[in-house]
């Protein structure tokens, strides 16, 4: 069972969800689908929260300590595994991410893998971008992902 509580935030409204292993969910409200969750606040959910209001007040890569509980293939695992091994304030792309979990040629199936992120931020999806530095890919949108950049000092 998944307990969730929806913060209001500089991003907007964003939903944390989590197991009792870890946060499951952190991502804005309008798109997660609440079927089978239960609306309550933990203190698991309070913390994430306060270190989702540090993190956007520019206090640095606080989230990295969350315990975290994603769901997802094997694959989907490995591919967030090596992205919260992307330094704050650094971005880099999806062929290095390839590169990182030891299968050079999938930069496309990273891209999926990380499309499918629903820890927004606690596994930084946000610091990838395409060879050029272009901002692509977000789920959350390239304006959120522009903004977590700049907040970052990478853009």
């Amino acid at each position: 069972m998944l307990t969730y509580y929806i913060y209001e935030t500089l991003l907007g409204q964003m939903l944390i969800a989590a197991d009792e292993r870890g946060i499951v969910h952190l991502y804005p409200a309008h798109r997660v689908n609440r079927e089978g969750m239960e609306q309550g606040e933990t203190p698991l959910l309070r913390l994430a929260a306060q270190k989702l209001e540090a993190y956007l007040k520019g206090e640095g890569d606080v989230l990295r300590d969350l315990p975290l509980s994603p769901r997802g293939t094997d694959f989907q695992k490995l591919v967030w595994q090596a992205l919260r091994t992307v330094p704050y304030g650094e971005t880099h792309s999806y062929a290095w991410l390839a590169q990182a979990i030891g299968k050079p040629k999938a930069a496309r199936a990273v891209g999926a893998a990380n499309g499918k992120n629903t820890i927004l931020l606690a596994i930084p999806c946000h610091r990838i971008v395409g060879a050029d530095g272009s901002l692509t890919g977000f789920t959350a949108g390239v304006e959120m992902k522009k903004q977590l950049l700049e907040l970052e000092g990478a853009l």
